[in-house]
């Protein structure tokens, strides 16, 4: 009996199940693999199956009885064959199978489009079909999950109808009330802090490990080495390979034709210093030792979870500058940055505050005409960090000489503020805030001059690719059309991508894992384009289209250089 109830299924949740795991297959931002399709399609299917059965419920339990049908029709379902039932359901499930066949053949199809899109190699038909065994699995597991809740509340509420005596029909609401407080609490409370207690330890594991590649600097300009005041063994992985892996003045030289200086980097790491306003201490400390004030540029950048810099970004303001510059960044998590979106934002934006607060502190204490040019950078998770130094617009423009936020995550609080106070008629996914007078969003390096040519100085720049997850995917997905996919899609979103309720969130998430998995110019890879908007908002006084086009190269071949190194 147990083993005939765990195999029944209701056939109506099946025809929703696979109008779900249809849905699911249509395209999203990223092209995805049969593993990430096959998950996703399982995940929705399992949704769609679970609405199935709740609207099946519902039909019987307040529509059917109140429905009466002509004496005829009842006489005849009464009088049908009992093999017409089976061979109806034989039939749907059939149907339903080769829909679900159809629709992967399709989708293997559209995964080849965005591909092409992208530039990326083609995914093959026959091997994108295992997709469909894989979200059978998944289906399996959280319908099994499901009713395995289902047994555990009623028999609560058998428990309470037998020991406390309470009728039946409130036993089961209470039951299942307890069951839901006990799992909510679980899984928020104690399994929560469990796995991120589990993942911050074997992170920071991870934190230890330093790249054979990456060595001690024994320059002074760089933190970590017998001069600073950040020792080397505390700075992190992360910290460890940003204060090591740097052009040097004579690479910097050949690169500009003109004599460089050897660039600043400050780094503190989690291990650094007491707590966040320690390292922030340490930090600015560090800064003044090495002479930063005195550079042209100097860059506060907010990391991602790990503490990760972004290398093209960094080398490019340093080419720029001819490696008179400073760069300071923090580390605040072990977390990569997926984890650390969930769990460690607060730190983020805690940290970027305390970090620019520190540093403001000391640059606005020297005369205007001594000070560098304050620049502000963030990346992802790190760029919801910076945003949270400043209170608005006119705070930015105040206390710094130029923004560059890349690939910001959609509850961006400054970056939803613009995005929602957009010009009329211009789209979500490229927007124009007040004529573009002092705030601009770029795909390419075209689109920083425009609408026109004149822009306010300091300058903020976001940069923002049409296929990025990490910027559309947002809660808001389950029940709310976006106005990205509302709108003319990007140049590089398949135009075939639609919204489906629940079913698009689960796909944009699913997009998330594979956001830097494809070339650069599309998803969470912005490569080079970080050259273009710093000389957008900060071009040095000798600048020149050669001499962006050697950098350019330099950064290209810095970048295949690092991956392998790294």
């Amino acid at each position: 009996m147990f083993v005939r109830n765990q195999l029944s299924f209701s056939l109506f949740g099946v025809v929703v199940a696979t109008l779900f795991f249809s849905l699911s297959l249509t395209p999203s931002l990223l092209p995805r693999d049969w593993l990430f399709e096959g998950l996703i399609g399982g995940v929705n299917a399992a949704i769609g199956y679970g609405v199935g059965c709740l609207l099946e419920w519902v039909y019987r339990r307040w529509i059917r009885p109140r429905v009466r049908l002509p004496a005829s029709v009842t006489k005849v379902l009464a009088d049908r064959p009992t093999w017409l039932s089976a061979a109806i359901k034989v039939a749907v499930l059939l149907g339903c199978v080769v829909v679900a066949i159809v629709m992967l053949v399709q989708s293997a199809r559209w995964q080849r489009e965005i591909t092409a899109l992208m530039g990326m190699d083609d995914i093959t038909t026959t091997g994108f079909l295992r997709t469909g065994a894989l979200s059978a699995a998944v289906i399996a597991l959280v319908i099994g999950v499901f009713r395995a809740v289902r047994w555990l509340i009623r028999w609560v509420a058998g428990e309470l109808t037998a020991r406390v005596h309470i009728p039946r029909q409130f036993a089961l609401p209470i039951g299942a009330l307890i069951v839901t407080i006990l799992a909510v609490t679980l899984f928020n409370g104690v399994l929560a802090k469990a796995f991120f207690a589990a993942a911050n330890s074997a992170f920071s594991v991870r934190n230890g490990h330093t790249s054979p590649n990456a060595t001690q600097p024994q320059l002074p300009e760089r933190s970590g080495s017998p001069n600073s005041l950040a020792k080397w063994e505390t700075l992190g992985s992360e910290g460890r390979w940003f204060v090591s892996y740097v052009p040097s003045a004579d690479d910097i030289a050949r690169v500009t034709g003109k004599p460089a200086r050897e660039p600043i980097r400050v780094y503190t790491g989690l291990e650094s210093a007491d707590g966040p306003e320690a390292q922030a201490e340490l930090a600015a400390a560090e800064l003044e030792r090495t002479g930063a004030f005195d550079r042209k540029a100097l860059v506060v950048v907010t990391t991602t979870g790990t503490g990760w810099v972004d290398s093209t970004s960094a080398e490019s303001v340093e080419l720029m500058y001819g490696g008179d510059t400073a760069i300071v960044a923090t580390q605040y998590s072990y977390l990569p940055s997926v984890l650390s979106f969930l769990s460690d934002k607060e730190k983020a934006t805690r940290m970027g505050k305390l970090v620019f607060d520190k540093v403001y502190e000391h640059w606005s204490a020297r005369p205007a005409q001594a000070r560098p040019k304050l620049l502000v950078y963030g990346e992802s998770l790190g760029s919801q960090g910076s945003e949270g130094a400043f209170t608005g617009l006119s705070d930015l423009r105040t206390k710094s000489d130029g923004v560059l936020w890349v690939g910001p995550p959609n509850s961006n609080r400054l970056w939803r503020e613009f995005v929602t106070r957009r010009d009329p008629g211009s789209p979500e996914v490229l927007p124009t805030y007040a004529d573009g007078l002092v705030v601009r969003f770029a795909d390419g390096r075209g689109d920083l001059w425009r609408p026109s040519s004149t822009w306010l100085t300091p300058r903020i720049a976001y940069l923002q690719h049409a296929s990025d997850p990490v910027i559309w995917w947002s809660p808001d997905l389950l029940f709310t059309e976006p106005d990205w996919l509302r709108e003319p899609r990007g140049a590089d979103v398949s135009p075939t991508m639609a919204w489906y309720p629940i079913v698009t969130f689960w796909q944009v998430a699913a997009d998330l894992p594979n956001a830097q998995g494809v070339n650069d110019g599309h998803g969470h890879r912005y490569g080079t384009l970080v050259l273009d908007a710093w000389a957008a908002l900060a071009e040095p006084p000798d600048w020149s289209a050669e001499l962006s086009d050697r950098i350019r190269n330099y950064l290209e071949a810095s970048a295949v250089r690092e991956r392998s190194l790294k």
